[in-house]
């Protein structure tokens, strides 16, 4: 692994347990059964353990939307064709996206970066970080080279480093890129074991006949590019994508600086396996938003042990189960910090 990957990695350290702990006493003070609040409870110590604070202020959140496009397209895995993303970029930077809804009503920042789009974007409110032009077909080749993988890594990296600098404590995992669940079901075939018919679904809809092409595809892919299911960064290069790739930056930013990172669909899901298997201690930082309707994520998230906060059909994709979670997040800051305790209130303790 680059050196300067193996650094990010050395800087995420174990939860605080003397926090965590604080968090715990805390909780168990409250007029309530101890454990009634379930998840809630369990968000609220985790942050505590991720910060460092029994009541951390968790009020700046940001969504980070990595875009990028998708070789493998040609191959007519998608519903959709590749000049949506450079579309949907335009959407996201002028507010019109369901990302966007669900960020203005969550408080959130929403914060769009160009790692891989196959065009030239320019917009005011763009972060143009592009590492090359979309990915090479990977049912033919590498998805791109070892160093340009790293690049992407770093991208979502130093993005985390300048947003939690300027004061954002809560991030949520976002992504654009037409073919994308294609790449991200050959990461989780590689790095889950998980089968094609276990991992491959429907993406953007595809019908019967389109889904086991797709699956044909994805078995192309592995074939052509003898991964080593050791080193994740070979699995991310050789099938993965570039906004994947900067958001396995974000993901192990976050961790390195001591932030939560909530963790939204399949896609995003396929960046936090391959942070994961990079950095074991980063998944103590990460939040699993919502299960996704899309074929394999369930599985995705055993293999990376985390359990969804929410179950609701969603399959979007662009951070929206994960910016949707914000305000659970919320809840379990405000119960920490308003609810009475049992000698506040005069309420006898069980």
């Amino acid at each position: 692994m680059p050196e300067e990957l193996i650094e990010v990695i050395k800087r995420i350290r174990p939860l605080d347990s003397v926090a965590m702990e604080a968090a715990q006493a805390r909780l168990d003070s409250l007029t309530k059964p101890p454990g009634s609040l379930g998840k809630l409870e369990t968000v609220a110590k985790q942050a505590a353990g991720i910060t460092g604070e029994a009541m951390p202020d968790l009020s700046r959140k940001a969504v980070v939307v990595m875009a990028g496009d998708h070789g493998v397209c040609e191959e007519g895995v998608s519903a959709f064709p590749p000049e949506v993303t450079p579309q949907m970029v335009l959407n996201f930077l002028n507010g019109g996206a369901a990302v966007n809804v669900l960020a203005r009503q969550a408080g959130a920042d929403v914060v769009c970066v160009d790692v891989g789009v196959n065009a030239k974007l320019e917009h005011p409110k763009l972060v143009s970080r592009k590492i090359r032009y979309g990915t090479a077909n990977i049912a033919r080749e590498a998805a791109m080279s070892r160093a340009e993988a790293t690049a992407a890594v770093r991208v979502g990296y130093e993005i985390v480093s300048e947003m939690v600098a300027k004061g954002t404590r809560v991030f949520a995992t976002g992504e654009m890129g037409i073919g994308n669940t294609t790449p991200s079901a050959a990461i989780l075939i590689a790095l889950g074991g998980l089968s094609p018919e276990q991992a491959v679904g429907r993406g953007t809809g595809i019908d019967d006949a389109r889904l086991r092409h797709k699956r044909g595809v994805i078995e192309r892919a592995l074939q052509a590019n003898e991964v080593d299911q050791d080193d994740a960064l070979d699995v991310l290069a050789k099938l993965g994508g570039l906004e994947i790739a900067g958001l396995v930056g974000v993901i192990l930013g976050a961790a390195a600086h001591r932030a939560l990172v909530v963790i939204d669909g399949f896609i995003s899901s396929a960046a936090a396996l391959v942070a994961s298997r990079m950095a074991p201690l980063s998944v103590s930082y990460m939040i699993a938003s919502h299960m996704s309707l899309e074929q394999g994520h369930h599985g995705m998230l055993e293999a990376i042990g985390l359990s969804p906060m929410i179950h609701m059909d969603m399959r979007l994709g662009e951070g929206t189960g994960a910016v949707l979670s914000f305000h659970f997040l919320d809840a379990a800051s405000n119960i920490m910090r308003e609810m009475a305790t049992f000698e506040s209130a005069g309420v006898t303790q069980g």
